[in-house]
Order: C-alpha cells, then structure tokens, then sequence
C-alpha cells in the first residue's frame, strides 16, 4: 500500500505550481518570528508535478465512499445529496475573500446572507433570535446549556440539574458537563419514547431543564412532547431540543408549537452540507423571547437596506465563535432553503419519512426491529439473529461496502443490541433503496449459508478489513514514511 503514498512518486526537482511574481516586498522567517520558532530543517513534502497531484487526489477520491457515489445511509446524520450549485455560490469572491475585520459598511453581503438565513430558521422553528455561531451541533448544545444555566442564574436560582433520555444523542451529556451542570438520565418505556412516570420522579427545583431530541434516535416521534414541555415548565424547568433530526419536521411541526423555548439546528445535516470526516459544520442555536438577551454577541441587525452588529446584549454569555461561524456552511444553507423555498420543505420531510418506512418493510422480515411503530426518517434495526449464526453488525455494515454503499451507524443507540441504524433521507429514489434492501436480504442470507464470507469482508475495498481498536488505541500512526 505504501507504493501508492504520494510521497513515492516525489522526486527531487519536480514542480507542481507556478506563481505570479510578487509586486510586494519579500519577508522573511526570520523577520518575523524568534529563531526558537522556526523551524531547524524545511518540512518534509512531496516533490510531484500538477498531473501527478490530480491523479492522486482523484484516485483517492473515488476509492472513499460519499454521498455523490451511492447511498450513504448514516443514521442519525442525515448524509444527504449536496446540489452543486451549494458549491458554487460558496465559492464566491464575495464571500471566500471577505475579512471578519472589515468595516461593516463593506461586508453588506455577508451579513444579509447570515440575516436572512436567521430569518429562514426563524420561521422554520417558530423562535424569535438565532445565533449562527456555534460550529457544530455538539457546540450549539453547549451554547444552549450555558444559555439556560445563566437564564436560572439571573433569577437567583443556582439550578443544577438536566434531564435527558436514555434515547439522546451521545454529545448531549458531554454538552451538560462541559456547561457546568450535571446529567440525570430519564429512561425509556417498552414504546421507545420518554417514560413519563419516570420523568416525574426526576423533576425537582434544581432541574435546569431537558434537552431532548425529536424525533427521537430510535427514529420515532415523542407523542407524549406536550405533556413532557408541560411538566419541565411546570417545575421551572426550560426544554432544549436538539434538532439534530429536524429533518423529519421541516413544515411540519415547529419545535416552538411542542413548547421547546431552544433548538440547536444543524444546517451540514438538514440542509444539505454532508459532514462526513469530522466536518465541516454548524449548530446555530434559536430562542424564544426571554433569552434572546442571553445570546452571544453579535447579532446581525437590519435597518432599512443596511445591516450592522448589535453588540449591546448586556446578559450575552459572549462569544462562542470567532466572528460570524462556519460562514461556508451558512452560505450553502442559505442556498438550499432559497432553491428549495421555504414552503416546499415539508415536501423534503414528508419523502424522508416515506423513504424510511418502505426501506423498513422491505428489510424488516430478516432483520428484527427494535421498536416496529411506525418511524419518522430514520428506524433501528437489531441484528440478533444474525449474531446467533455468527455474524454481527460490524460484519454486516463491512459486506455492505461491497455492493458499494457505506454501513449505516452500528452499535447506536447503545442500548440497543447490534444496533443497525439506517437513514436513507430523501434523496434517494426508490430504485435505489431496493438495491439497498436486497444488499441486506442477501448478506442475510449469507449469514444462514456462509456466515465466513461476511465475518471477512469486505473483499472489494482497496484494502481489507483494518485493526480498528489499534487505530483508535495507537498514538504512533503516521500519515507519511519515516
């Protein structure tokens, strides 16, 4: 494998690039920085020609699996299809060329695209303020958590406690933790949603309040969300949601109309950015009119035809983020709702719920499901039964790879047996969620026939099945020879 490393194509002398003369005067190194800082010999890069670097890249490129390849069903992550003109509009100089340091009166542009695109989440979710800071989901819930610490703290209440359910997603008692409050866990009933009696139990004065994700990561719809809103508020209590799955609701519900008071958004998931790698992303954070003080500064304000930073927000809890956020994802948000228009999203959600249900029937005689209501975009199944002849869902989701489509999430929710949990969101045509079904029927029936095959795949991948607990585990993994 090492023979296709770029760095064995380098050869000394070779040049991939040519750049104009400079028209200012050279600086170096050393003019600007203490000699301790620089560096004691030049870093080690490949040495390789524009058509070899193309052809790398590209080569690579084909060898991973992504949402412009084939189905990419991540559960819970909604990979869905990005429209190219996303990119485009991105990409312009307007935008990739603005400096955050700029006067006000010459980033007009940017700052419409971020008021307008707080104004399209505005009438999404029914919130009053957002703020499009946090990049990433996992940042918005900590946003959220020390909006609603410093919300009870200007009450004199030095509240500790939030709930959330057993059903939440995994950052969400990181998020809790890292905010200064402590985590108290809500179960979940035989239905897979909030167990209301329970929830009772764990109300108090020192509640905080709960963050809960609808619909839930089972992929199922919290039925009870009225009597849960009306419970928290009764005791004090604030609802978070987090809106990692908002997906499922576009035009159809809006967390303010559930009584949620915040909701974090993930504009890299519902609209259209897939975030596969580690990023990029985005968590804006909406409000309902008693916080919108709290939030961080600035905010982006518009009077007349002319926009400027509101930095007076005398309880703000400051800056999250540097600037205005991920502004590339913004703009790509901003895009995909103006392309789509506002009223048509529930078109989107409606299709994703749609996609979801026909690609659970189609499976669910071969593979178990561990709530079998009627699901919302996204459903879990259990692979039990394969694991009884030998095969578990880690097997299943590396077979997968070759028919040519990514594993869903594995092993998530944790509390569910080898977890198989599939969103094909609503991008996908029906042909190609029958490809997907009769991918899985025939591993399936592989596992009843030659349970080996699968437990060794995948065969087609560029290589085969990788030490993953090492590659977690080992601090010593380079990304170029010694």
């Amino acid at each position: 494998m090492n023979n296709h490393l770029i760095f064995n194509k380098s050869r000394e002398g070779k040049v991939g690039y040519s750049l104009p003369e400079s028209d200012v005067p050279a600086v170096l190194p050393a003019d600007i920085f203490d000699e301790s800082e620089l560096r004691s010999k030049d870093a080690s890069l490949p040495e390789v020609t524009e058509p070899e670097v193309i052809r790398h890249f590209t080569n690579l490129s084909v060898k991973n699996h992504h949402v412009d390849r084939d189905l990419y069903p991540l559960g819970s992550c909604t990979m869905k299809y990005n429209p190219k003109v996303n990119e485009v509009t991105s990409q312009l100089s307007g935008f990739t060329a603005v400096h955050p340091r700029q006067p006000e009166e010459t980033i007009q542009g940017a700052l419409a695209i971020i008021f307008g695109l707080e104004e399209q989440l505005k009438a999404i979710t029914g919130m009053d303020r957002f703020t499009l800071q946090p990049s990433a989901g996992s940042q918005g819930e900590l946003t959220g958590v020390l909006l609603m610490r410093k919300y009870h703290l200007l009450k004199g209440n030095d509240r500790r406690v939030i709930l959330i359910p057993d059903t939440a997603h995994g950052t969400n008692p990181a998020s809790v933790m890292m905010g200064g409050c402590e985590v108290r866990n809500v179960l979940t009933n035989k239905r897979g949603r909030v167990d209301l009696e329970d929830l009772k139990k764990k109300l108090s004065e020192n509640v905080v309040g709960m963050m809960l994700t609808v619909p839930n990561t089972l992929g199922l719809f919290e039925s009870d969300i009225e009597e849960i809103t009306r419970l928290v508020h009764e005791a004090g209590g604030l609802m978070y949601m987090d809106g990692a799955n908002l997906n499922a609701l576009l035009g159809i519900v809006r967390p303010v109309d559930m009584g949620f008071d915040i909701v974090h958004i993930n504009p890299h998931k519902t609209f259209s950015t897939p975030h596969g790698g580690g990023g990029p992303g985005s968590g804006p954070i909406g409000v309902v009119e008693k916080l919108v003080d709290l939030l961080p500064i600035p905010l982006v304000e518009r009077q007349g035809e002319r926009y400027s930073l509101n930095y007076d927000l005398p309880n703000s809890i400051g800056r999250i983020h540097s600037f205005f956020g991920n502004f590339g994802i913004l703009v790509r948000a901003y895009t995909y709702i103006q392309m789509v228009g506002r009223e048509r999203l529930s078109t989107l959600s409606r299709q994703a719920i749609l996609n979801a249900n026909y690609l659970k029937h189609r499976v669910q005689k071969a593979y178990d499901l561990y709530i079998g209501d009627h699901c919302m975009h996204e459903f879990v199944l259990t692979a039990k039964k394969q694991k009884d002849r030998g095969v578990k869902a880690l097997d299943i989701g590396k077979r997968l790879l070759d028919f040519g489509f990514h594993a869903p999430t594995i092993y998530f929710p944790m509390n569910v047996p080898e977890a198989l949990m599939v969103e094909p969101t609503e991008s996908e045509t029906m042909e190609n969620l029958d490809r997907f079904a009769k991918a899985l029927l025939q591993i399936d029936e592989e596992s009843k026939t030659d349970p080996e095959k699968v437990q060794n795949a995948p065969y087609s991948t560029p290589v085969r099945r990788l030490d993953e607990v090492s590659a977690n585990r080992s601090l010593n993994l380079r990304w170029m020879p010694e």
